[in-house]
C-alpha cells in the first residue's frame, strides 16, 4: 500500500529526496519512518517522525538527513544531503497506524565514491 520513490545513483556529497505514495490511509497514524536495508543485513531505522512532530535519526545520518510529513497524503518524505557511499541501500517507507503497520516496495539508493 506504500510505494517509495526518488532513489537513484548519486555521487558522494550529492542529495536525493525520497517520497512515499499511498492509497488513502483511513485511520489515525502514530508515526512514520524510513528504513534502510543492505544485502545480508537486517532492515534498520534511518529516521522516524511522530504525528506530533518529534523526530529521531540514526547516528550515522544526523545532521545530513531530514524527515518530514507530506500532510496532503500522510506519508513521510526524506531529504538526504551530503550522501556517503555507506548510505547505499534499499530504502523503505513505513507508516504505523492504530490498526496496521504499512510497508511498501523500496527504492534503491546508490552512492558512488
Amino acid at each position: 500500500q506504500l510505494q517509495a520513490s526518488g532513489g537513484g545513483l548519486v555521487q558522494a556529497g550529492g542529495s536525493l529526496r525520497l517520497s512515499c505514495a499511498a492509497s488513502r490511509i483511513g485511520e489515525a497514524i502514530n508515526n512514520m519512518g524510513w528504513y534502510r536495508q543492505t544485502p545480508g543485513n537486517r532492515r534498520e531505522l534511518v529516521a522516524s517522525i511522530a504525528i506530533g512532530g518529534a523526530t529521531m535519526y540514526a547516528d550515522s545520518v544526523k545532521g545530513r538527513f531530514t524527515i518530514s510529513i507530506d500532510n496532503a497524503i500522510n506519508t513521510p518524505s526524506l531529504q538526504m544531503n551530503s550522501l556517503k557511499p555507506e548510505d547505499t541501500g534499499i530504502y523503505y517507507c513505513h507508516v504505523d497506524t492504530v490498526r496496521r503497520n504499512l510497508w511498501g516496495q523500496g527504492t534503491l539508493v546508490t552512492v558512488s565514491s
